[in-house]
């Protein structure tokens, strides 16, 4: 069994050392460990750091493209280098690179096809109350999409198998963590979690500047999904509910037309009943386009799957 581990990074020429010293250099089960650094287009020196540190598999991209096509890169190399399972860490000593060889273990078991790192988010003292919320919130959204009961879905500290790596297309270049857990959701993946501590907080995420922006990049994300592989969740409900407000003022012009013996036609309900019921119809339509594009989605990664089975046989 091979297992490569693989490192987002940029500017991490501070931190990196720390992370690649507590790797583990023997896991049960596991053949061969490789260590991959995948660099987002760091100015400072994270490149040089690595190598002296003895990693040998790089993934390079000369400018910042973002942690979800970091991911996507990272995994083509890895599944080009005959890995068998996967794990994904961080460079700013986040995770505890220690549990790694734990978190293989449902994987090696046959029990998983991916397993998560629970961060415990409620324990995190550096986390705020409002962050917490979020995180908690967040997870539940996402565990909904995808039918899982998951407690830390945002978690980037994680095991995948090469099964689930040849069935998951990431679209989304924010981030993975959420998209994968939907798709793997959606295509009957096994996925568990295993608890964990993080380790103190060396330095701010760079993952985006401010709480608004993580909230707004992280609520794309999440939606897109949605729309992506739960259409129907998304025009549905909201075609539904445009639906039921539409009716009401459509009610309350009748009611008043036959009882109201004043001579006002109250139109003002009609309008806004008509809007309201329009764009009920819109969203019916919406739906079914979507829904649509979903079923020739599935056919182009089955064909996807196929080339990846043929690219990336062992």
């Amino acid at each position: 069994m091979k297992l490569v581990i693989q490192i987002p990074c940029y500017n991490e020429e501070e931190t990196l050392p720390i992370v690649l010293k507590s790797m583990p250099k023997k896991i049960q089960g596991i053949d061969e460990i490789i260590v991959q650094v995948m660099d987002d287009g760091s100015t400072d020196r994270t490149v040089e750091v690595a190598r002296r540190y003895g990693v040998t598999e790089f993934v390079l991209h000369s400018r910042n493209v973002g942690l979800g096509r970091q991911f996507h890169d990272g995994v083509n190399n890895a599944l080009a280098l005959g890995a068998d399972i996967v794990v994904n860490t961080d460079a700013d000593n986040q995770y505890p690179q220690g549990r790694i060889g734990d978190l293989v273990q449902p994987i090696l078991r046959g029990e998983a096809e991916i397993v998560i790192g629970d961060r415990q988010t409620q324990t995190i003292a550096h986390f705020s109350a409002f962050k917490k919320l979020l995180q908690r919130f967040g997870s539940s959204v996402v565990n909904k999409a995808a039918g899982t009961d998951l407690p830390d879905a945002a978690s980037g500290f994680r095991a995948y198998s090469r099964e689930s790596l040849i069935q998951l297309n990431t679209i989304t270049r924010f981030s993975y963590c959420m998209e994968t857990i939907i798709q793997a959701g959606t295509k009957r993946l096994a996925i568990t979690s295993i608890p964990v501590v993080t380790n103190p907080k060396l330095r701010e995420s760079r993952l985006f500047k401010s709480t608004p922006e993580h909230v707004y990049k992280s609520a794309s994300a999440i939606v897109r999904a949605y729309i992506m592989y739960r259409p129907y969740m998304v025009f549905g409900t909201l075609g539904f509910s445009l639906l039921v407000l539409g009716l009401v003022p459509f009610i309350r012009y009748l009611f008043l037309t036959f009882t109201d013996h004043t001579g006002r036609g109250h139109l003002q309900s009609l309008t806004i009943g008509s809007i309201l019921l329009t764009g009920a119809f819109l969203c019916l339509v919406l739906n079914i386009i979507a829904d649509l594009i979903r079923i020739n989605r599935i056919l182009i990664e089955d064909n996807l799957e196929h080339t990846k089975r043929m690219r990336f046989s062992k």
